[in-house]
C-alpha cells in the first residue's frame, strides 16, 4: 500500500477511534456540549467587546452576567403567566368534553355510524382532569424524585455548575483553541480545512443566531395576535407554536389547531377563527418577506425535508440534545456534502476527461454543466 494510502487509513481509523470514545462516552457530554454551544453562540459579542477596550476575561464576565440577568428575569416573568395558562386549560377540559359531544359527536354518529359508547368520553374527561391538577405539582414531583437518589441530585447538581464553569473557560480562550487547531494541522490540509470551517461557521452561525430569533419573533407576533383576539390562552399558544416553528410548518399547523379549538371554546363561535387565521398569515407573511431573509438569510439552504429528517435522527439517536444539534450539525453535514459533490465533479469518476497536451479540454454534456440543486 502506497504512503497516501497509509495516512488516509490512519486517518480513517481516528476518526472510528474518535467515534467510538464519543459513543461510550455521551451519558456525560451534555453539559460540555451545551457550553460548547453557549460558547460558540457568545464569542462574536465578547469579541466586539474586545474590540472597544475590553480584556477577554471582563468581556466574558460582562457577557456572563448580563445574560444571567435575563435568563432570571424571563424565568420571574414567564413561568407565573405559564403557570396560570395551565390553570385556564384545566378548567377547559370539561368544556371541550361537552363540546366534543354535542357539536362533533353528532357529525361522527352520522356520517361514520360511531355511536357514543365507543368514546369513552367520561373516561378521557376524568383522565385529563387527574392530569391537569397534578401539573401544578409537577416542579414537586421533579424535586422529590430527584432527591430520593443521592446519585441524581448529585449529577444533576454536577451538570449545573458545570456548564456555566465549561462555558466560561471555553469562552475566554475560544481564540487561543482556534489558533491552536489551526496550527496543528498538516500543512497540505490547513488551507481546505480552513475553507470548510470559515463554512461551517457561516451556516451554523446563521442557524443558531438567526433561526432562534425568528422563533422568537414569531412567538411574540403570534402571542400578540392572539392576546388582540381576546384568547385566553394566547401566552401558551403563542409561544409554542414559536418554539415548533424550528421545523418548518409544523408552528403554523400546532399553532392554528390549538388556537382553533381555544377559540371555539372560549366564544362559542365561529368568527373569531378567521381572526385566529388572520394571526397566523401575517405572521407567516411577516416571517417569509422579512424575518428570515433579514435573520437567517439564504446561507443555511436546508430543505424542509432534511430539517425534518435532521430533528428527528437526532432525537431518536441521542435524545432532547439530538433534537437541539440535529440541525446544527445537519448544516455541516451539508458543507461537507458540498464539498465532495465539487470534489466529485472535477474528478475522472463524473466523466470529465483530462485533455491531451494541446488539446481542448472535452466539455461535459449539457445537462451535466447545468448546475444542480443545491444540498
Amino acid at each position: 500500500m502506497s504512503e497516501s494510502g497509509l495516512r488516509r487509513l490512519a486517518v480513517l481509523g481516528g476518526l472510528l477511534a474518535l467515534g467510538v470514545l464519543l459513543h461510550l462516552l455521551s451519558p456525560i457530554l451534555m453539559p460540555f456540549l451545551v457550553a460548547l454551544a453557549l460558547a460558540y453562540l457568545w464569542d462574536p459579542v465578547v469579541d466586539r467587546l474586545e474590540r472597544i477596550g475590553l480584556s477577554r476575561t471582563l468581556g466574558v464576565c460582562v457577557v456572563f452576567v448580563v445574560s444571567s440577568l435575563v435568563l432570571l428575569a424571563l424565568l420571574l416573568v414567564m413561568v407565573p403567566l405559564l403557570g396560570r395558562q395551565m390553570h385556564v386549560v384545566a378548567a377547559k377540559v370539561p368544556l371541550a368534553i361537552e363540546w366534543f359531544r354535542g357539536s362533533l359527536l353528532p357529525w361522527l354518529q352520522r356520517e361514520f355510524e360511531i355511536s357514543e359508547a365507543d368514546i369513552p368520553l367520561e373516561r378521557i374527561k376524568d383522565a385529563l382532569m387527574a392530569n391537569w391538577k397534578s401539573a401544578g405539582g409537577v416542579a414537586q414531583g421533579l424535586l422529590v424524585s430527584a432527591t430520593s437518589s443521592s446519585l441524581a441530585v448529585l449529577g444533576w447538581l454536577a451538570n449545573l455548575v458545570l456548564i456555566p464553569v465549561v462555558g466560561f473557560y471555553l469562552l475566554r480562550d475560544w481564540d487561543r483553541m482556534i489558533a491552536w487547531i489551526r496550527e496543528t494541522l498538516p500543512r497540505p490540509w490547513e488551507p481546505t480545512v480552513a475553507r470548510l470551517a470559515r463554512e461551517c461557521d457561516e451556516v451554523v452561525g446563521a442557524f443558531l443566531r438567526g433561526q432562534f430569533l425568528v422563533m422568537l419573533a414569531l412567538g411574540i407576533c403570534y402571542t400578540a395576535g392572539l392576546m388582540l383576539l381576546g384568547l385566553d390562552l394566547a401566552l401558551l399558544i403563542g409561544m409554542l407554536a414559536g418554539l415548533a416553528s424550528i421545523v418548518p410548518y409544523l408552528g403554523l399547523v400546532l399553532g392554528v389547531a390549538a388556537a382553533s379549538v381555544a377559540a371555539l371554546l372560549q366564544f362559542g363561535d365561529w368568527h373569531p377563527l378567521l381572526g385566529v387565521a388572520a394571526v397566523f398569515v401575517a405572521a407567516q407573511l411577516l416571517e417569509g418577506m422579512y424575518l428570515t431573509p433579514k435573520l437567517v438569510g439564504d446561507r443555511i439552504g436546508l430543505h424542509p425535508v432534511a430539517v425534518i429528517f435532521a430533528v428527528m435522527a437526532g432525537g431518536q439517536l441521542f435524545g432532547f440534545t439530538g433534537v437541539l444539534l440535529g440541525l446544527p450539525f445537519s448544516a455541516v453535514i451539508m458543507v461537507l456534502l458540498r464539498h465532495l459533490h465539487d470534489r466529485y465533479r472535477s474528478s475522472t469518476i463524473y466523466g470529465v476527461q483530462a485533455p491531451a497536451s494541446g488539446d481542448a479540454p472535452v466539455p461535459a454534456p449539457a445537462a451535466a454543466r447545468d448546475e444542480g440543486p443545491e444540498c
